[in-house]
């Protein structure tokens, strides 16, 4: 059957009758990540788990900041569609903003506490208020039994975790693991503002983590640096930030911490600002 559109709640709500749901949230611009969650989402159904996939694309204004273009992020919304029917989704969900927040914006939100302000949240304030109150909204619109996420987005990841726990929700949380371009370069949608030029210098992300990965077994300090050295030697590359988390808190890891941990970076790359993350155990 090819994948059905559905522009409303009432619509998609018909659509699922009740049935246990996987949902793959997108804002678009799909590529070959994305399509890794879509053929997990339907592992999942082979696997009994769940009954239907459904995949949303909607680009979120809760989640963009002031001073962030909401009309340049991209979209290719007939191309996206093309890409989830080969991957064998069943619905996809296209709201307008309108469907999405009938009354303006939301007096209700959910918010992603401390963490949520750190990394990314310091660099984009509230974003992550946005990310979680619209998956909340997707996850109780389709009444999700299961939900899928990119481990590239790291903080997200651990923020819906905490969020689906915290809010004890009946939702199996997936993450899948980054997928990357031959040259260890993190797929985003928001490689394709890369010239020819900066998408080579921003395979030196890969690089770093890759180095700050060798030296886990010398501690957190030869970490940090081993992941700087290989950056500075980038000249398009402008470091935003680099940490080491805990997993269980995504709370910086003391210097004397062992045990598994998570290095962090982002950095602009010419005007076009990318972040990627690699596991690694102190």
């Amino acid at each position: 059957m090819p994948v059905t559109v559905a522009a409303t709640v009432v619509e998609l709500r018909s659509l699922i009758g009740g049935r246990r749901v996987a949902l793959v949230p997108t804002m678009g611009a799909l590529h070959d990540g994305h399509l890794a969650l879509a053929a997990r989402a339907v592992e999942l159904v082979s696997q009994g788990v769940v009954d239907v996939v459904a995949a949303s694309i909607f680009v979120n204004p809760l989640q963009f900041g002031p001073n962030e273009d909401l009309e340049k992020y991209p979209r290719t919304f007939d191309e996206d569609v093309a890409k989830l029917d080969a991957a064998g989704i069943d619905f996809v969900f296209a709201p307008t903003v309108e469907e999405m927040y009938p009354n303006g914006p939301l007096e209700t939100k959910v918010t992603a506490g401390t963490v949520g302000s750190m990394f990314e949240g310091r660099s984009r304030p509230g974003h992550f208020d946005g990310v979680l109150t619209v998956v909340n909204k997707l996850l109780n619109i389709a009444g999700a039994s299961a939900v899928l996420f990119g481990q590239k987005d790291a903080q997200q990841a651990f923020l819906v975790q905490r969020m689906v726990r915290d809010l004890s929700m009946p939702v199996r949380v997936e993450i899948v693991e980054t997928v990357r371009e031959e040259s260890g370069l993190a797929l985003s949608s928001r490689n394709r503002f890369l010239d020819a030029k900066e998408h080579r210098a921003a395979r030196v992300l890969s690089t770093a983590l890759e180095a700050a990965a060798s030296s886990a077994d010398r501690g957190i300090d030869a970490v940090i640096a081993a992941a700087q050295s290989v950056l500075m030697g980038e000249n398009l590359v402008e470091l935003d930030y680099l940490a080491v988390v805990n997993p269980a808190t995504f709370l910086p890891v003391d210097d004397d911490y062992r045990g598994p941990a998570r290095v962090l970076i982002a950095a602009r790359v010419g005007s076009t600002r990318l972040i990627d993350n690699e596991r690694i155990r102190l």
